[in-house]
């Protein structure tokens, strides 16, 4: 045990043992490749027509799988307590690669949004590394000393890494990856042990800041407005909601049929990425996607299982940053394709079309079966 018990409440990892959560392992690439296969169908009319290859977006998906494969294999090696020092170093380079987004020729811009970064034909969305960044950064500064937590001073670094990946964020802009990231940051602070004045203080400005926000931007008013009433103007910003929902109706109980979606005809935008959910409705119908997230919460489940076995304080917040950032970003895509909130662009983890995204998560899962690995081999069993 360390000598400093108020620093280390958990006695340290020990070395990696047995196979680990090989359950959660199996459940994330069978989640993964599964949203290969929904790419292609979503994709392929799209693809043929826009690029004269029904097989574009696939080929990407298929590489970053590969990619993300190989990132989650490396990293379940490492001895996740290497990752402590990587916190600092991994949030400074999230800022500064966000804020190269905003560099002329570098920064690229689609659809009026300015979120990636672009090398030759290369790509990357500096967002989908930066919330992981803030997830170490996090999980290592309240690990060094978890005592720290009982005052809202030792939350002010979380919270302020959080507000500056936001501001960047916003600035693109991206008004849902901004809640996702502010949503992970407030649920950080509550997991490492912040008493609830702390967290009082610090989720009302949050959520205050919401309304502000939409009100900032008129485009934002524009998509509450359709949110609202998407039949008052079923041609502009009410379009693609109306198309979502007629996607979800289409496909009843048990859908039309695997790669039988009307939909995806170039009626519902976005049909491969950020409103791939509506597809998988249509073709598999409402018990198709009751056993996607049968499978996406078999696998939260686990991750947090996974975290609540860990024996030392970084691993649990490291692992539970992660599934958190997983979770809440699930919720917000099956909230904005059913109508729930507002439409925002938001891909389906480790299924929507984006290889930056596949790959960054696939990786960050692999954190998590590699801190299983590390676990006592007790443990594991029984969760086996």
């Amino acid at each position: 045990m360390p000598k400093n018990k108020r620093s280390a409440p958990f006695p340290r990892a020990r070395a990696p043992r047995g196979r680990g959560d090989v359950a959660f392992l199996a459940a994330v690439l069978l989640l993964a490749a599964y949203g290969v296969v929904c790419v292609y169908s979503a994709s392929w009319y799209n693809a043929e027509t826009q690029f004269g290859d029904g097989l574009y977006f696939v080929k990407k998906q298929i590489a970053g799988f590969v990619l993300g494969l190989a990132g989650m294999i490396a990293i379940s090696f490492l001895d996740y307590q290497k990752l402590k020092k990587a916190g600092l170093p991994a949030l400074l380079v999230s800022l500064v690669l966000l804020a190269l987004v905003f560099v002329p020729g570098v920064g690229k811009s689609n659809y009026g949004a300015t979120r990636w970064i672009g090398f030759g034909g290369f790509t990357v969305q500096p967002s989908e590394l930066a919330k992981y960044g803030l997830v170490l950064f996090a999980a290592g500064w309240f690990a060094k000393d978890p005592a720290r937590m009982r005052t809202a001073k030792g939350a002010l670094p979380v919270l302020i890494a959080g507000l500056s990946v936001c501001a960047l964020v916003i600035a693109e802009p991206n008004m849902s990856v901004t809640m996702l990231i502010a949503a992970v940051t407030v649920g950080m602070i509550f997991l490492s042990g912040a008493s609830w004045k702390t967290l009082f203080a610090i989720a009302v400005p949050v959520l205050c800041a919401v309304p502000a926000l939409i009100f900032m931007e008129p485009y934002r008013l524009k998509r509450l407005s359709a949110f609202l009433d998407p039949w008052q103007s079923p041609k502009g910003e009410g379009y693609q909601l109306i198309q979502s929902l007629y996607g979800l109706a289409n496909g009843d109980l048990f859908g039309t049929g695997l790669f039988r979606s009307r939909q995806k005809y170039r009626f519902l935008p976005f049909a491969e990425s950020d409103f791939i959910l509506s597809v998988i409705a249509e073709e598999t119908g409402f018990f198709g996607v009751l056993l996607l997230f049968a499978l996406i919460g078999f696998i939260i489940w686990r991750g947090f299982r996974i975290a609540r076995s860990c024996d030392n304080f970084y691993g649990y917040m490291l692992v539970s940053g992660i599934m958190l950032a997983f979770t809440v970003q699930t919720a917000l895509n099956a909230l904005v394709v059913s109508g729930c909130i507002p439409p925002t662009g938001l891909p389906l983890p480790l299924v929507s079309a984006g290889n930056t995204s596949l790959v960054v998560t696939m990786t960050a899962m692999g954190v998590v079966y590699g801190v299983s690995r590390h676990n006592p081999a007790g443990k594991i069993h029984k969760m086996l």
